[in-house]
This record gives structure tokens, C-alpha cells and sequence, in this order.
């Protein structure tokens, strides 16, 4: 069961990121995204929410930053409220 729900959860994860089929994030992006999920877990939203908002960071964030999009939230407030409408973060 244990292992259903780690796939289930790499599969929301990755899920906004493909366009018929096609995966545009790397490995280095889903591992991003996972550790955003991670930080966000305790935030009172539904696991789908929190995979559509950090896909969307992820996707507003340049290829060669280098902090977490945990911090460069912080950093981005009118990137972070327009991934929270996308999202739809309540």
C-alpha cells in the first residue's frame, strides 16, 4: 500500500507537467517540485492543489536558479499569488 501511494504521489506530481504525453520537466525539476510538495504538506490543501501550485513555480523559475522554490517564493510574491489562483489555493 505504502508503495501505490509513493506512485500515486510521483504521478500528481508529474502529472501539470505533461502536454499530451510529453514530460517537460527533467529529473531535476521533479525533484524540485517534490521537496515543494514536501515543504507544502502542511498547508491544509488538497495533494493536487499543492502539485498544480509547485509545477507552477517551477515553470516560473529560470533553468539555472539554484534555491528551492520554497525560498524563491518568498522572493516572488506576484509569482506566488498567481500560482496560488492557477491552483486554485484556498
Amino acid at each position: 500500500m505504502k508503495s501505490f501511494r509513493s506512485l500515486l504521489a510521483a504521478a500528481a506530481i508529474l502529472a501539470p507537467l505533461t502536454v499530451s504525453g510529453v514530460v517537460y520537466a527533467d529529473a531535476d525539476d521533479a525533484a524540485w517540485i517534490a521537496k515543494c510538495v514536501k515543504d507544502n504538506a502542511r498547508e491544509g490543501q488538497q495533494a493536487a492543489t499543492v502539485s498544480v501550485y509547485c509545477a507552477c513555480m517551477n515553470g516560473k523559475m529560470s533553468d539555472g536558479e539554484t534555491l528551492s522554490i520554497t525560498a524563491w517564493e518568498k522572493k516572488n510574491p506576484a509569482a506566488m499569488a498567481a500560482c496560488e489562483k492557477e491552483a486554485g489555493w484556498k
